[in-house]
């Protein structure tokens, strides 16, 4: 795969000539929505990752303008996410203690390794690495991702304090243990905000539903007066603005958080590159991969300067933004303000939101990331591809949460190499009209000494082997169809082992007294086969470009004695041989 730097993914705001007074006025409102949004989806991702709350404030704040300013989307909003909170907190829990100042340096040292490997990619023009990650395996790992956030959020909605980090299994086994510390005002509190926040959604969907069942989790808190009964709150957020601070590192610390990082810029660029070509399918624009990858490294690396934690596109958010009219990136970076400008005006109320509500929120959230659905279609459609989301499952629940999108890759790429080491030999003849066909299949007579076969696959080192015994089964079952008519057009490329595997059918087959013919015309695939010396070993009047041309060719070698007892007469060109009828047809190409 060869690099191609592209220097003019570097230039910020590409889309600035599809600004107008119109589409200011659009993408203000908005902003406007998405940043009531963003509150408490800044708090509650912020508190799956581990971190303070006020961090994933940061997040929404500086990490969508630069991703607007350097992306691809007209609409994608960028910002924390469910999935990639998860593992930034399973990737640093067992580093160091949740929520302290250790971890929080972590937590910004990975959104700059993040943002480097990213940025990296797109620059590069590697965006297209990302094709590796099958759908499958996002389903698994968000399948995964949300087990681990709900379980995780099963204590502090009970109103009890477990020590975190661990497995599935384990912290289960934890929260089971302290059922009997159950705080009740906190149950009812995360009921409410779980309750409320479904009920808002099936009334008004367009509405910031998040923010009213927080709210209305908030209210009940103050009702009960759930802090003198045990209930705790996120508390003071400090300072609002965010500050410039380059995190710092060892080479050792950076050595732990480095498969972390890889993990976590894989599935932000998914996350990132999916919605952006949804949306631009929806809006009917032009989506650039590695511009949005860039887009993405920037939006980090700056983040990790401003105290944000790793951030992709949003789903929540950017369905929201298109469906509020969003026109332009603008959009992304007036929410960023205008949250600025509420927390400015309201931070002091962000200290009584209560902790249970928040995980009410967060148990939802879990909840809505399984696509139970979808995971049933594949299911019954296929078993392989559900092997591949069991897989991913398990490896997230049982070891770690980021290992799971490695195992995934691994998987799907060894079921891709199976599928692709053994191609189809299909073994055709013409029927009446001249069509090639499956002769078992169709009750057709073949040449008995000449045989057409298709291969549909890749002829490369993976499948050289797959070939080479279909070529054995065919020559012991057809002793007698020496002459190989060998039909290339579903192959695009052919490497050494494959022109290897060519070359020594040729030769067996000369020795047999036959003759292998190749039947081609995509150019690139003749070329390569010159490089490789196939067309030397075999002939240039070896490779065809039309069956017929083939047809005529190995006719002109057909044993006379053979011909002469033959009633098949398929080709045309039996025309010519020992007792010959009339020819029976034409041949389609």
């Amino acid at each position: 795969m060869s690099l191609a730097l592209d220097w003019s993914l570097l230039v910020p705001a590409a889309w600035r000539g599809s600004v107008t007074r119109s589409t200011v006025r659009a993408d203000l409102i908005a902003g406007l929505t998405n940043a009531s949004i963003v509150l408490p989806q800044g708090v509650a991702f912020a508190t799956i990752a581990g971190l303070p709350p006020i961090y994933g404030l940061y997040t929404a704040m500086i990490t969508p303008i630069v991703a607007a300013l350097w992306g691809s989307s007209m609409v994608m909003v960028s910002g924390p996410t469910t999935a990639i909170s998860a593992v930034v907190f399973s990737t640093l829990a067992g580093l160091s203690v949740p929520g302290s100042v250790e971890f929080i340096q972590l937590a910004l040292l990975l959104t700059l390794m993040v943002g480097v490997i990213q940025f990296l990619l797109g620059f590069a023009g590697l965006g297209r690495l990302v094709a590796f990650v099958s759908h499958s395996v996002m389903l698994g790992f968000t399948a995964a991702a949300a087990v681990l956030i709900g379980v995780s959020q099963i204590a502090p909605a009970m109103g009890v304090a477990i020590e975190r980090g661990g497995s599935v299994v384990e912290r289960l086994y934890r929260t089971i243990e302290s059922a009997e510390q159950i705080n009740m005002t906190a149950v009812y509190i995360a009921a409410t905000a779980f309750i409320v926040t479904i009920l808002s959604r099936r009334i008004a969907p367009r509405s910031p539903t998040f923010l009213i069942g927080l709210t209305a989790s908030a209210l009940l808190a103050a009702y009960l007066d759930a802090q003198k009964k045990g209930v705790a709150m996120v508390g003071e957020l400090p300072s609002i603005t965010p500050y410039f601070s380059p995190p710092t590192a060892s080479l050792e610390t950076i050595g732990l958080v480095t498969e972390g990082a890889f993990a976590i810029a894989l599935i932000g660029l998914l996350e990132a590159v999916s919605i952006g070509r949804a949306f631009a399918y929806r809006t009917n624009t032009r989506f650039d991969a590695n511009r949005e990858i860039v887009g993405q490294g920037l939006s980090n690396i700056v983040g990790s300067m401003f105290q944000a934690y790793p951030g992709s596109g949003s789903f929540t958010r950017s369905g929201i933004n298109y469906e509020s009219g969003a026109k332009t990136p603008m959009s992304a970076i007036f929410a960023a303000i205008f949250l600025f400008i509420i927390l400015l005006l309201f931070s002091p109320l962000v200290a009584h939101i209560p902790i249970p509500g928040l995980a009410g929120l967060i148990l939802l959230v879990a909840w809505k990331l399984v696509s139970f659905k979808e995971i049933w279609e594949i299911s019954r459609a296929s078993p392989t591809e559900l092997s591949i989301i069991a897989a991913t499952f398990l490896a997230g629940t049982m070891v770690e949460l980021d290992f799971a999108i490695y195992v995934g890759v691994i998987l799907s790429l060894m079921i891709f190499l199976s599928k692709t080491s053994r191609p189809n030999l299909v073994i055709s003849a013409p029927d009446e009209n001249g069509t090639f066909r499956d002769p078992t299949l169709y009750s057709l007579r073949e040449c008995p000494q000449a045989m057409f076969i298709r291969i549909d696959g890749p002829l490369y080192f993976g499948s050289v082997e797959s070939i080479e015994r279909g070529f054995r089964k065919v020559e012991r079952s057809r002793p007698l169809q020496k002459h190989m008519v060998l039909v290339l057009k579903g192959v695009g490329d052919v490497d050494l082992a494959g022109a290897h595997a060519l070359i020594d059918e040729a030769k067996r087959r000369k020795k047999r007294g036959g003759s292998l013919y190749i039947v081609t015309r995509y150019e690139p695939l003749i070329k390569r086969l010159e490089r490789l010396h196939v067309i030397q070993e075999i002939g240039e009047d070896h490779v065809v470009a039309s069956k017929g041309d083939a047809i005529r060719a190995v006719t002109a070698q057909l044993s006379d004695d053979i011909c002469a007892t033959c009633d098949a007469r398929i080709f045309r060109e039996c025309a010519g041989r020992p007792n010959a009828l009339v020819p029976k047809m034409e041949v389609a190409e």
